[in-house]
């Protein structure tokens, strides 16, 4: 499952994915935003989501505001969390294979629909590396740096 966020910044291309993933029968929750609202708070949506993100290990998030940053850092506070702003698609298969992440965020006003399209479905669809890679997200896992 793909639990959905964004700010008002997000917002729009949270939508057309939105809208995507019912014409690809991809299963998704929307925590918000609901509408655009300027003065709303990304980390408000970021904590509704990353919970959901947890409640079961299947689920996958896609966090959207206006940079991607916002939404990485504050999902990244939250233990079991491995959230990275993505760019490209290959910054996704890597992310997604060596760094196990369970979260992308988005930038809502940089990255187009298309782009956004691909980046998420290459997330979706790339296994997690062991080994060496395996290795050193324990080594994150075992204590703060």
């Amino acid at each position: 499952m793909i639990i959905l966020a964004s700010d008002h910044a997000g917002f729009l291309l949270k939508e057309k994915l939105k809208k995507y993933f019912k014409k690809q029968n991809i299963s998704f929750i929307d925590v918000g935003a609901n509408e655009i609202i300027p003065d709303d708070d990304y980390p408000d949506y970021a904590k509704k989501a990353t919970e959901l993100v947890l409640s079961d290990e299947k689920n996958k998030g896609v966090f959207i505001c206006g940079t991607g940053i916002g939404m990485a850092i504050s999902a990244n506070k939250v233990k079991g969390i491995y959230a990275s702003n993505i760019t490209s698609v290959k910054f996704s298969r890597l992310a997604a294979s060596h760094n196990h992440i369970n979260v992308i965020t988005l930038s809502g006003r940089f990255t187009s629909f298309n782009k956004a399209k691909k980046i998420i479905s290459t997330f979706l669809n790339t296994k997690k590396e062991e080994g060496r890679h395996k290795r050193r997200i324990e080594k994150i896992e075992q204590k703060p740096l």
